[in-house]
């Protein structure tokens, strides 16, 4: 092993503590997408260090802090952590129990931004004692709302890819072994859209529904023809997944309203199977209009993109993983449906994300957004070793260079 992994090794073993500290701080004083002020201070805080120059993201949410370079001209090498949570009321007997109350860190972002920040404090260091291999410029992004698909777009808006020749992040698993990563080229998630569907019919008497166009039995027939036919219109060879988490209509339980709300969200992985399928939510809309005498009205948004992982960029997080003590990769077989606006970054610059298994070994899954969600700690370490790994290689010189 190079002297400057041996070094950055013991870096990170020496601050592994502070690591699961600054984790368990996070977890138990989670706070929402778009409201991470009191989050992005403990981490500007725990970021300011001699020679690292750091910044607020857009309204006190979100950091971005970069190295002092010897080597201004060339590109910075970038890596993010999510830093927002969920509102999901924590189930865990743990002494870093969530403290607010129906806010959780259900999806690991506790563990990506203490991550991200050990990562920089590790390079930061590398650096000051001299061992770094080659000259490094490097920046981290602790980024607010990803779960609202609205962080990474806010960042890139305030400059956070300014002078970025690359980037790379990761991503927990919760089924996965800790001391095993996935990785792949290319989809690596799907395309993410909201989809809203507004039924006007008209309102009456619970005891009289035939003088009403009942919103309520027309989104009723709406949601099951959808569940039905989409995936019989659909290439069973492409991966479409539809589905809705939210119906509101109606006060009272005597009363037919007068509308129905819809919301829900339509994942893919191919960009014509997403403009196919939107085709067919409005046709079977259409359908269900003619026959309950209703008005459908569906709207999809734009959403967030697939990640699409670089080739070059994913055999970087290879070579990074394969000179880390105690870690496997894997190739990820089929992309995740979940989404990730890590994709907005890679719509202007290249990189790639790797899935960090997180899983205790003691047979029992902790999903991603539930009440019993929680990590291993004994995974952090490794994530802070193959990330910065990642970045110094990413930063060594071209060959005659």
């Amino acid at each position: 092993m190079p002297a400057w992994q041996q070094t950055l090794d013991a870096i990170v073993a020496d601050a592994t503590p502070d690591l699961v500290a600054l984790r368990r701080r996070l977890h138990a004083n989670p706070e929402p997408s778009g409201a991470e002020l009191q989050t992005s201070l403990a981490l500007y805080q725990a970021l300011d260090q001699p020679g690292l120059a750091l910044r607020m993201g857009p309204d006190g949410c979100g950091v971005l802090a970069d190295n002092r370079s010897a080597a201004p001209g060339l590109p910075r090498i970038a890596f993010r952590g999510d830093i927002d949570a969920l509102l999901i009321h924590e189930a865990n007997d743990v002494p870093y129990r969530s403290t607010r109350e129906g806010v959780m860190h259900a999806c690991g972002h506790d563990a990506h931004a203490a991550i991200a920040t050990h990562v920089a404090l590790a390079l930061h260091k590398l650096e000051a004692s001299g061992a770094a291999p080659w000259p490094l410029r490097w920046r981290a992004i602790l980024q607010p709302a990803e779960e609202t698909a609205a962080g990474a777009r806010s960042l890139i808006a305030a400059g956070a890819l300014d002078g970025v020749s690359s980037i790379f992040a990761l991503h927990v698993d919760p089924p996965r072994p800790t001391g095993e990563i996935g990785l792949c080229v290319g989809p690596f998630t799907a395309n993410c859209n909201d989809v809203t569907i507004i039924v006007r019919g008209r309102g009456g008497h619970g005891a009289r529904p035939h003088e009403s166009r009942d919103p309520i039995a027309a989104a009723a027939q709406l949601v099951s023809s959808l569940y039905q036919f989409i995936p019989r219109t659909t290439d069973s060879f492409d991966s479409v997944v539809l589905s809705f988490g939210r119906i509101a209509g109606g006060q009272n339980a005597n009363v037919i309203p007068e509308e129905v709300e819809l919301d829900g969200t339509l994942r893919t992985l191919d960009d014509a199977v997403l403009a196919q399928t939107i085709e067919q939510i409005h046709q079977i809309a259409r359908g269900v209009e003619e026959i309950t005498a209703t008005q459908i009205e569906v709207r999809v948004d734009g959403g967030i993109p697939s990640v699409r992982n670089d080739a070059a960029a994913n055999r970087i997080l290879e070579e990074a993983a394969e000179t880390t003590p105690g870690v496997i990769a894997r190739v990820i077989p089929r992309p995740s449906m979940g989404g990730e606006d890590f994709a907005c970054y890679l719509d202007h610059v290249p990189g790639a994300m790797f899935r960090l298994g997180i899983a205790a070994g003691d047979g029992v899954i902790r999903p991603l957004h539930t009440p019993t969600f929680n990590v291993n700690e004994a995974a952090l370490p490794l994530g802070v070793k193959i990330l910065a790994r990642a970045v110094i290689l990413a930063c060594e010189p071209a060959a005659g260079a």
